[in-house]
């Protein structure tokens, strides 16, 4: 590869890092300014003011807010790993033409948009009093994110040599300690993919809880900041700063996660 080409490729990767960042740039300069800076949102703040996050914790309920996410996405991201593991399994080691009509089925289902399933879904939720609760919105969300979990992990399991399993069935294990103490631990970069997305897409799912969640005590936190904003529009510094806030929970926990999270999708994509 000759300078130039390399010079290019160094640009466009720049220029791509700098459209990505530029947002998170006025997001923290806009939170660090009073109410009374009128200055361009590119620029520095003159002073450095935290009141923006006060008010984003007091006025706004983030704080609730970011509870709420978190016990939602914990405990959807659990069961969306251990379900999806589980039926992966039998999928991805017994290619009978039953479990590769159940694989498409689950292929389909990842195209199927949320929103398409919203008045079904809702009336059902009212029917059986899970509007406005966290059981109600958990549900969903392991709804809508399974069928990815289970591709993944079908892909990653077929990746995994079979021989592994015979001999532990050779030394006397049966199914389910070959699962939990032979398969399960190799799972590790799958499931941290798993995590990753399901985790992302529950912590920023707006469209179905906004319909879902209503009342602010069970809010979670794209719904509540949608809430905050659109009453605190005249104030951008704390808007901005209860955005910072719902990212910080996020960014986290893909810092711990990232060394997995590409060995799993490389080894799903080699599938």
């Amino acid at each position: 590869m000759s300078r130039l080409s390399k010079a290019l490729i160094g640009i466009g990767l720049a220029v791509v890092c700098f459209v990505q960042l530029l947002p998170f740039y006025v997001a923290l300069t806009t939170s660090l300014k009073p109410k009374t800076d009128l200055s361009s949102q590119l620029a520095l703040p003159s002073e450095i003011f935290f009141g923006n996050f006060a008010s984003a914790l007091d006025d706004g309920n983030i704080l609730r807010a970011i509870v709420n996410s978190i016990i939602v996405t914990a405990v959807s991201t659990f069961f969306v790993c251990v379900l999806g593991a589980l039926a992966a399994y039998p999928l991805a080691r017994r290619g009978t033409w039953v479990n590769k009509v159940i694989m498409l089925v689950i292929l389909s289902m990842i195209m199927v948009p949320p929103l398409s399933i919203l008045v079904p879904l809702y009336t059902m939720l009212s029917k059986m009093g899970g509007v406005n609760t966290y059981w109600g919105i958990i549900l969903v969300m392991i709804a809508t994110h399974l069928s990815l979990s289970v591709f993944l992990y079908a892909a990653f399991l077929r990746t995994i040599p079979s021989s592994l399993e015979e001999a532990a069935k050779l030394d006397g294990a049966n199914l389910l300690q070959t699962l939990f103490y032979i398969v399960f631990p190799l799972l590790k970069p799958v499931t941290a993919t798993v995590i990753i997305l399901t985790g992302i897409a529950t912590w920023n799912e707006y469209a179905l809880s906004s319909f879902i969640l209503t009342k602010p005590d069970v809010q979670t936190i794209a719904p509540a900041i949608a809430s905050f904003f659109s009453l605190q529009s005249s104030n951008l510094g704390a808007a901005a700063a209860a955005a910072l806030l719902a990212l910080a929970p996020v960014l986290i926990a893909y810092l711990f996660l990232q060394q997995y999270f590409m060995k799993g999708m490389v080894a799903g994509a080699e599938k």
